[in-house]
């Protein structure tokens, strides 16, 4: 699912006009790639082109809008997507927290009339052209292109997760899909008895705290149950296993310390370093990340990650770095080779976690950049690689992970009240299940929530 796109159109001048005005626009400007006639019949030509939808793309061309400085489809966004999903929200259905319905809206619908939405996926990039070409084989050109499409899911990096996710009557589920998140609950509501492994991967995915999150709420659970006896957990009904690719609990020294400390409390087997290769009826087959030696465990429920990367038309685009997200400047957001292109969200080369509270921060410093390169002016303004994690530790709990470039915290309400946001307390717990899904809906998609800075006009 493309997560984050815009589009500029100059929609009263004639094609050719538009092309010389643009050209001559962006020749004169420092660092900008120069722009070249496109050849199409069915070319159409925008100011700012955004490719995503998502979290970052609706919060970016709606913030650019509100600049007061664009004409009616002066910004586009392209996205193939039918439904704009709030997908933090993703573990609460989890839990039994939400409804997954609840938490999705039509992308059509999302976005102010003023801007031009292209309902269509891209097959390429042009960017020494300042062009993109869409599926339909349409070429869009730009002044400025904003490149903000998420990742996406391998489910096929885990044989045989597809087929269990498919099957509702299996123990297997993950929270990391629209079609699959509402099974989660209903599995940790069928088990009595038994193993219950939670898995997270190796390497950059979506929230890297959501895999623990889903486990300590279904902890929480089966205690209440009487199901799970953390002080007796040889006799409990039910034992618990967190496999983990990485080889502490959280990235963050702080929170992974505490993390660990109620991972031992509450009697949960930590298998560090494991990815989950295979699954095979009740049986799940682990790596470990360094010497590869394998080793089967026996399941009663299953909460699978899988791997997640930059989607495949990403990774021809002339704009990535080699692992596929786009290369910026971690500071700005530029992209490093070419001036008018811009990043953020979970497509980007920001070497910070990929969270909705990530993208909050960065919104803001890449649309006063890119409007004051518009301008002609020096843009100035820096991401510090500000992120959170809400963790989930149990029903009526969260701990607020929050934290910057290099894994130093940078607490809200720990620098204006003194907390210590690394102990679970119930004012975040309603912070993460009412607050955010609130203030996404009414302000975030708006352009009008800037995160840790609060409303903007």
């Amino acid at each position: 699912m493309f997560n984050n796109r815009v589009v500029v159109h100059a929609g009263r001048c004639t094609a050719r006009a538009t092309r010389q005005k643009v050209s001559s626009t962006i020749m004169t400007k420092r660092n900008l790639a120069n722009v070249a006639p496109v050849d199409s019949a069915s070319s159409k030509s925008h100011k700012v082109v955004v490719i995503g939808g998502g979290s970052a793309g609706v919060a970016i061309s709606h913030q650019l809008l509100r600049t007061g400085k664009f004409a009616p489809r002066d910004i586009a966004v392209v996205d193939p997507a039918t439904w704009h999903h709030f997908q933090p929200g993703w573990t609460l259905v989890g839990g039994g927290l939400k409804k997954k319905q609840d938490l999705r809206r039509p992308m059509k619908e999302l976005f102010d009339p003023k801007l031009e939405f292209y309902h269509d996926s891209v097959k390429g990039f042009s960017p020494t052209e300042n062009f993109i070409t869409l599926s339909n084989g349409d070429k869009v050109s730009y002044e400025q292109l904003v490149v903000a499409p998420g990742i996406k899911i391998d489910y096929a990096s885990i044989r045989g997760l597809s087929e269990a996710l498919e099957d509702r009557s299996s123990s297997v589920s993950t929270i990391y899909g629209y079609d699959s998140c509402d099974k989660v609950f209903e599995t940790i509501q069928r088990l009595k008895k038994g193993n219950a492994i939670f898995t997270q991967p190796a390497g950059v995915i979506k929230c890297a705290g959501a895999p623990q999150k889903i486990m300590w709420l279904a902890v929480d659970f089966w205690k209440r149950a009487g199901l799970y006896d953390p002080g007796n957990v040889v006799n409990s009904p039910i034992q618990v296993t967190f496999a983990t690719g990485l080889p502490v609990m959280f990235g963050v020294p702080k929170y992974s310390a505490k993390l660990n400390e109620m991972r031992e409390e509450r009697a949960v087997e930590g298998l560090f370093k494991h990815d989950l290769k295979s699954i095979d009826g009740d049986n799940a087959t682990f790596a470990h990340v360094e010497t590869g030696e394998q080793v089967t465990r026996k399941f009663d429920l299953l909460h699978a990650v899988p791997k997640m990367g930059p989607h495949d038309f990403m990774k021809t685009s002339g704009l990535t770095n080699e692992a596929g997200y786009v290369d910026v400047d971690e500071a700005t957001l530029q992209q490093k080779n070419y001036h008018n292109v811009w990043s953020c969200g979970d497509a980007s080369s920001l070497p910070t976690s990929k969270t909705l509270a990530a993208i909050t921060s960065q919104v803001p410093v890449l649309v006063k950049n890119l409007m004051d390169t518009m301008e002609g002016k020096q843009h100035n303004q820096t991401y510090d690689g500000y992120t959170s994690c809400p963790l989930l530790t149990e029903y009526g709990k969260v701990m607020l992970a929050e934290f910057k470039y290099g894994g130093e915290p940078k607490e809200t309400f720990g620098n204006l009240m003194g907390i210590d946001q690394a102990t679970p307390r119930r004012a975040f717990y309603h912070l993460k299940k009412d607050f955010f899904p609130w203030i996404y809906h009414k302000a975030h998609v708006k352009g009008t929530w800037h995160g840790p800075k609060g409303w903007r006009p």
